[in-house]
């Protein structure tokens, strides 16, 4: 997420009342996970266990619980709870708006497009020409969506991320204030679940289509013309290339990178990252060839149980 304009490290600091080594005027543009910055950004880390990939990331501010040596050409934000100041700042530029009407004021609708009864539109959505929404899809606030898209009735875009941190007294929630991106020529069937972004975008490629009733986690990016069936549930954090074809009820944990026209069995659970142009099936998946010749020998163990 880019602030509406450029702040100062002095200026965020005061902000989250936190120390800070580097000049007063250091730039900071925004904020974003570890997974998706950029230089400007700060990011945020509160476990030694990944000092090192924040310290070494595209950030150029890390806001960090410890005073550790800092790396030229960045700066530091040392905080008591660096997740709390990180929600701290993104609300503070952020906040949300919420819409008292079904479609807000500033949303912008592109010509041709068809808006059924029932629909509701949040703040700053932008949808272009020659869409068709179906009756009862909510559109979270600073959705993007392309020409000529469909999305069928029930559909709920831009969630909040499923993000929490652990305390003694609960979670902690790590509040959206990304958005979601829908590009041109992509169907979206009933009933579907398209978490926005934590602090960037969820991204829906260019002539994707899916079924009904799938989930898709923050920060996902889906690639174009993917292929994806009914129940399929995708955490937050994934890749997704062109041209994927994932089948009903396949499971994909978070984090996960799948190659351009790789496909997926139904009922397939991806743990890992998988090349591209294979099918796979199986929990865990495997490339097909694999877990056919483990099918097959799964079959034949009554059969080797009489001979023994």
């Amino acid at each position: 997420m880019r602030f509406p304009r450029p702040q100062t490290l002095k200026q965020i600091a005061d902000l989250i009342q936190a120390e800070y080594i580097g000049n007063d005027d250091f730039p900071v543009l925004g904020i974003n996970e570890i997974h998706r910055v950029e230089p400007g950004d700060i990011v945020f880390v509160d476990h030694e266990k990944y000092y090192d990939k924040a310290l070494q990331s595209a950030a150029t501010v890390v806001l960090i619980n410890k005073n550790v040596p800092c790396p030229e050409n960045k700066a530091l934000l040392i905080s008591d709870d660096p997740f709390r100041d990180f929600v701290k700042i993104g609300q503070h530029f952020m906040p949300m708006k919420p819409s008292r009407d079904l479609i807000a004021a500033d949303a912008i609708i592109g010509e041709g497009t068809h808006i059924s009864p029932n629909v509701n539109i949040g703040h700053d959505v932008i949808i272009g020409k020659n869409c068709f929404i179906h009756p009862n899809v909510v559109i979270g606030e600073r959705t993007i969506i392309g020409d000529k898209v469909i999305i069928h009735a029930g559909t709920v875009l831009g969630g909040d991320a499923f993000y929490y941190k652990k305390r003694e007294t609960g979670f902690d929630k790590l509040e959206s204030v990304g958005n979601i991106v829908i590009e041109n020529h992509v169907e979206i069937g009933a009933n579907c679940t398209i978490d926005r972004g934590v602090t960037a975008s969820t991204i829906i490629g260019e002539g994707t289509k899916m079924d009904n009733q799938i989930q898709i986690g923050h920060d996902t990016i889906i690639g174009k013309k993917c292929l994806i069936a009914s129940q399929v549930g995708i955490a937050g954090c994934c890749n997704i290339g062109d041209e994927v074809t994932l089948w009903g009820q396949v499971g994909i944990t978070s984090g996960v990178t799948i190659g351009d026209k790789a496909v997926i069995s139904a009922k397939s659970g991806v743990s890992k990252s998988l090349e591209g142009g294979r099918l796979y099936m199986g929990t865990p998946a495997e490339e097909g060839k694999s877990a056919y010749k483990k099918y097959v020998l799964l079959n034949r163990l009554p059969e080797l149980f009489k001979k023994t």
